[in-house]
């Protein structure tokens, strides 16, 4: 069940229907239903606390890694319910990118890119793996800057060179979504804004949903907005219509800067 303050996606790239979270006893995103556009970039706002992040990491369902936390409905990603997919296989589909930038330590760039092969057990040819780094890199304007350095580790990039590192990871198994879980927050102004550049880029060939804090950040670059407090989702809309004429009190009192 939509609620009213809700817009229809025709042909989305994913649908959510009567999704619930919960830690133990505690119900931290209580009966979403949401269509996601592809070649977008939908912001997923709200105060601290709200349910952003538990509602963006059920979509790759990160949260069967802990055993006290639940989620129940559907998740249909291209009609196939994701839900009965085994959760290695639905990663491949929905890339990751966290809050800092966390390329792994011990490896070099090359092998950031294609660690998730590894991790999968897929064995690629030589020549594959370099077409994947090179493509990966490129797609994340990174190539030029590290073509010479593939084999340092990624850990001598600055702050957003490494987050863009991350999401040439998130890249590399040629996802349809791309989630970003405030992406930008530990970076600067300036690397703040080549990463919001990316994305607008990227939205080209994937559908990308992003958890923000930052209001500027949504209105200006994402396509659509999702407003959730407590843990429900209180209005649903393009960024442009909900910044300017949000249908719900508690949206206009957030974007206001009447709470949260």
């Amino acid at each position: 069940m939509m609620n009213e303050n809700t817009i229809q996606i025709n042909n989305p790239v994913l649908s959510v229907r009567n999704l619930s979270v919960a830690y133990d006893q505690n119900v931290a995103v209580k009966n979403v239903s949401v269509d996601f556009k592809k070649n977008a970039i939908t912001a997923i706002m709200g105060p601290s606390g709200c349910g952003k992040s538990t509602l963006l990491r059920a979509f790759n369902r990160m949260h069967e890694l802990y055993e006290n936390i639940h989620t129940t409905g559907e998740i249909i990603l291209n009609g196939t319910d994701i839900m009965k997919l085994p959760p290695i296989r639905v990663r491949r589909h929905m890339g990751m990118v966290f809050q800092r930038p966390n390329p792994f330590p011990t490896m070099s760039i090359y092998d950031n890119v294609i660690a998730g092969y590894k991790l999968n057990g897929i064995r690629l040819k030589h020549s594959e793996k370099d077409e994947i780094v090179e493509r990966s890199l490129t797609d994340v304007a990174l190539w030029d800057e590290v073509k010479d350095a593939l084999f340092k580790k990624g850990t001598f990039l600055s702050g957003g060179q490494q987050q863009r590192l991350c999401i040439a990871r998130a890249l590399a198994f040629n996802p349809e979504v791309i989630l970003l879980d405030e992406p930008t927050s530990a970076l600067d102004p300036i690397a703040t804004a080549k990463i919001e550049e990316l994305l607008v880029e990227l939205k080209k060939q994937y559908s990308i949903i992003m958890v923000t804090h930052n209001m500027s950040q949504a209105a200006r670059i994402s396509d659509f907005s999702l407003f959730m407090y407590l843990g429900e989702m209180v209005e649903y809309d393009k960024t442009k219509v909900m910044f300017t004429t949000p249908k719900d009190k508690r949206t206009e009192a957030y974007l206001t800067g009447k709470f949260g």
